[in-house]
């Protein structure tokens, strides 16, 4: 039997056993066939993000697309939302999974894939790994200012969710970081991100 785990405005998600069932919803203000069309087209995207992401980093690896294809079906990954368990753990284990996740962060970058909504409520620990999930608004991108507001974007979600040890623990992520050969490109675009975000308040 399935059962709701999320309903937001582009999806729900199921959990039917240990399968995800994550399901386009239809937009009513679309014209049907140009909805069909676009929810087919986000929902193939996504899935070819997830399948490359799985290949490189921590993340669950999608069922072959379904000929019905507003929906994307995966593994369940029975583990710890970081948002909600982050801050419950010793500051070692916080700063070591947060140099974990810049490590999977450079891993993507590296093979210009752009998460697009990098926080620590998509994130999954699970036997010390740590997992990706919904690359929704995810994409393809070897530009280094996509990478850098992706960072950019981790960093306000560190700020607001964590906000107690925000600065110690994106040090770490950073750590993480350097990996990435462009790194320092990148980390010096993410500053002009910033300083374009404070202009605009």
């Amino acid at each position: 039997m399935k059962k709701i785990l999320q309903q937001g405005a582009e999806a729900v998600i199921y959990l039917n056993k240990n399968i995800i069932i994550k399901d386009r919803i239809k937009k009513s203000y679309r014209i049907p066939e140009i909805d069909d069309r676009i929810r087919k087209l986000r929902t193939k995207s996504e899935a070819k993000l997830l399948t490359k992401a799985s290949e490189i980093i921590n993340s669950p690896k999608p069922a072959q697309s379904l000929e019905h294809s507003f929906i994307i079906e995966m593994p369940f990954i029975d583990g710890k939302k970081l948002s909600d368990n982050l801050d419950n753990f010793p500051t070692s284990k916080q700063k070591l999974i947060c140099e974990k996740i810049g490590e999977s962060v450079a891993k993507l970058h590296e093979h210009n894939i752009i998460h697009g909504d990098l926080t620590t409520s998509n994130m999954i620990l699970k036997d010390k790994k740590v997992f990706f999930i919904d690359f929704g608004l995810g994409f393809i991108s070897n530009k280094i200012e996509d990478k850098a507001v992706d960072i950019h974007l981790f960093k306000e979600a560190l700020e607001a969710r964590h906000f107690r040890s925000w600065e110690t623990l994106f040090k770490e992520f950073l750590e993480g970081y350097k990996i990435y050969s462009e790194h320092k490109k990148v980390l010096e675009q993410m500053k002009k991100v910033e300083m374009r975000g404070r202009y605009r308040h």
